[in-house]
């Protein structure tokens, strides 16, 4: 079998078909074949049924002509070949009957919309040779030339039909396997955007609940120490981790409302940027981590996203300089906005715990954000001690 036929083969499914008598038909191929050769057998045999009775061989010749047909779609080139060494027999018994012809065309019309192209030209070959035969029964020549132009018109028509069905068919089958395509692709496109957002939404909450944590911890600590010495300021320290808490409430209510589209109250509280590092410094210096912010350059020329993108950044640096550094003396921050481009650095003078690691979930996290805007992020530590967290965001087409 050709890839023509495997593609618009016998019995194959025909595409979008429809709801009335014709979608039946079309959904019950064996019944819509059994009423064409019945019906096609009482029409070529109507007013000839006395005739044919008396000569019974006539009778098995039209039965062989007709009843092929019931097969047409399983076998289309194996039926018309049947049907044509019959209409041959009936020829060179010389019985001119038109029954042979009729059913010879709507063979070829079958192989013609089932099979492949070169078995159409094939079958229209042994068509046309048949008529040629036929021909040579007429009494004269000029009626032989007409009836063999005659019958070669029909045969070109039945062939011409064919070929249109079957490349209607086989352009129904390609617009529906395209469609398929593209809602898999569409589910597909659908999937990896969940799995962006999930990864998001999982370093939106580690960002908001580690640094937090990490300066409640230090607080409460700080407090524990102090209670017994000095009582004002372990009051003070509580008051801390009291409105640190409440500040990572508000941060995850606000995230959550993004989150959902019917929260009307989720655009009137924007996302932390740049204007808030001075905030984030503050909170990481009543921690008990000193830091010092630099901001050089244009900070309004930064896009919204680029900042939440640096702040989540020295965040999370911080955040590990309280987690994972021993004997720290202080932080430094710098973050440069030279107009295409923001550059963010921190580092640290302590000494690494153990715990910072460079596969870890926060390291992950900044590496994903810096690569969304064309960046590398280098983290690792330094040579005379310490460790620095150092990124360069792009921003050419942002907004």
């Amino acid at each position: 079998m050709t890839r023509s036929e495997a593609a618009v083969g016998p019995g194959a499914e025909q595409p979008r078909r429809g709801s009335g008598l014709s979608g039946v038909l079309a959904r019950h191929t064996a019944v819509a074949d059994a009423l064409l050769t019945g019906g096609l057998f009482l029409v070529l045999t109507a007013g000839m049924h006395h005739y044919l009775l008396s000569h019974p061989p006539l009778l098995l010749l039209q039965a062989g002509l007709v009843v092929p047909l019931m097969w047409r779609r399983r076998c289309p080139f194996a039926v018309f070949a049947v049907i044509a060494a019959v209409a041959f027999v009936q020829w060179l018994c010389d019985v001119l009957v038109l029954s042979g012809d009729m059913v010879l065309l709507c063979a070829l019309y079958t192989v013609a919309a089932h099979c492949s192209r070169l078995r159409a030209a094939a079958a229209a070959a042994v068509l046309g040779l048949g008529n040629l035969l036929e021909a040579t029964r007429f009494p004269d020549v000029e009626r032989g030339v007409k009836g063999f132009a005659a019958l070669c018109a029909m045969a070109v028509a039945a062939g011409a039909i064919g070929l249109y069905v079957r490349g209607r068919r086989a352009y129904l089958a390609a617009l529906e396997d395209r469609a398929a395509r593209l809602e898999r692709e569409r589910d597909q496109r659908a999937q990896l955007a969940v799995a962006g957002e999930r990864a998001r939404i999982a370093r939106e909450m580690h960002d908001i609940v580690t640094h937090s944590l990490s300066v409640m911890v230090a607080l409460a600590d700080g407090a524990a120490f102090a209670t017994r010495h000095a009582p004002d300021k372990a009051v003070a320290a509580m008051a801390q981790v009291s409105g640190t808490g409440r500040q990572a409430l508000t941060d995850m209510r606000r995230f959550l409302g993004v989150l959902r589209a019917d929260e009307p109250d989720a655009l009137r509280h924007p996302q932390p940027g740049l204007a808030q590092l001075h905030d984030l410094a503050a909170q990481v210096r009543a921690a008990g981590l000193p830091v010092r912010l630099t901001v050089d350059g244009d900070v309004t020329a930064v896009p919204a996203a680029a900042q939440l993108t640096v702040y989540r950044l020295v965040q999370e640096a911080l955040t590990n300089t309280m987690k994972h550094a021993t004997a720290v003396n202080g932080a430094t921050v710098r973050v440069s906005c030279p107009g295409d481009r923001v550059e963010v650095e921190v580092h640290d003078d302590g000494r690494p715990a153990g715990g910072t690691a460079e596969g870890g979930h926060g390291i992950v996290g900044m590496r994903d954000r810096v690569a969304a805007y064309g960046g590398v992020l280098h983290a690792g530590p330094l040579p005379e001690g310490g460790w620095r967290v150092a990124a360069c965001l792009k921003l050419e087409g942002e907004s």
